[in-house]
């Protein structure tokens, strides 16, 4: 078995016998003959110097986990030594959890043994890997790098530096037009104790559903990005200090009232909210640093509320 490692590099990593698994709870296939050869490429990763590589899927089993003599190591104490298995059955392929720790997902569903179509997500502790066909292999991994330039892996909401480029424009816009602008910062209230009692996967998985149902919300226009951890940025257009703060306490209250169920375990979480509207002769770097202290304020006022308001 031989993987394309045309895509990443050799690392040093501990000897994996001194590396014990961390336990968590957790969150038309076809093998193409021609076009390209079928692989996983690494979306979503720890570090940031995994994202994008590639591992070509050849003839044969494919085995993934932490222990070094797998064909697709992933070093983390959240993966399992031997944690899973991709093989051939009858013209597709089929992805077996190798009865891991913390189990395998296929498009955020706990899976035993799943086929995969073009375009699921695996997730494996906490990488998460995109499966693509072979038959148009050139135009999807351009696509996926793309997106990885904008979108956040775990989250599927913008990134911090979409965020950045879009806030510069909306910034210029408002000032030409003399029309209202705001951002919001949030930040899940006391994360760490989420992640420290259900485990990382579970706080991944609260994380994912909090931004999903911020989205949810959101006017087609308005811009949502993880801005870093924990933390959401909004970019809300056409919308004064007023608009913006009723819009921050509705996220506020939908996500205080909603339950995150995870492997069975109910988690209750909140979000403080700070929002800032345009100065004039304010660049995004004091726009984005006024809504920030906007929720120092809210943290230090107690959590779960917006400031101003």
């Amino acid at each position: 078995m031989t993987l394309d490692t045309r895509f990443f590099t050799l690392k040093w990593v501990p000897v994996e016998s001194e590396i014990k698994t961390r336990v968590t709870p957790f969150s038309e296939p076809h093998i193409s003959t021609d076009g390209g050869q079928d692989c996983l490429v690494v979306i979503y990763a720890p570090t940031s110097s995994q994202l994008g590589k590639r591992f070509a899927l050849a003839d044969g089993n494919v085995r993934i986990g932490r222990g070094l003599e797998n064909d697709v190591v992933l070093h983390s104490d959240s993966v399992s030594r031997r944690h899973a298995l991709i093989e051939i059955r009858g013209g597709g392929y089929h992805l077996v959890d190798m009865h891991s720790t913390n189990g395998t997902y296929v498009n955020d569903e706990l899976v035993d043994m799943q086929e995969l179509g073009r375009g699921d997500q695996i997730k494996i502790g906490d990488t998460i890997l995109k499966f693509l066909s072979g038959a148009d292999l050139e135009s999807q991994y351009h696509e996926t790098i793309y997106r990885m330039t904008i979108i956040d892996g775990l989250t599927a909401i913008h990134n911090k530096r979409y965020f950045v480029e879009q806030l510069e424009r909306e910034l210029s816009r408002a000032v030409r037009h003399g029309r209202p602008l705001t951002v919001v910062m949030c930040d899940i209230d006391h994360f760490k104790v989420v992640n420290d009692e259900y485990g990382h996967l579970a706080g991944d998985h609260v994380l994912k559903e909090v931004a999903q149902l911020a989205k949810s919300r959101l006017r087609p226009d308005d811009v949502i990005a993880r801005y870093g951890g924990e933390e959401l940025a909004l970019i809300l257009p056409e919308t004064d200090l007023g608009g913006a703060v009723l819009i921050a306490d509705e996220l506020r209250k939908m996500i205080a009232a909603a339950t995150f169920v995870f492997e069975d375990e109910d988690i209750d979480v909140t979000i403080s909210c700070g929002v800032a509207e345009l100065d004039a002769g304010w660049d995004s770097y004091d726009f984005v640093k006024a809504a920030d202290e906007q929720l120092y304020a809210a943290k230090h006022a107690g959590r779960n509320r917006v400031c101003p308001g």
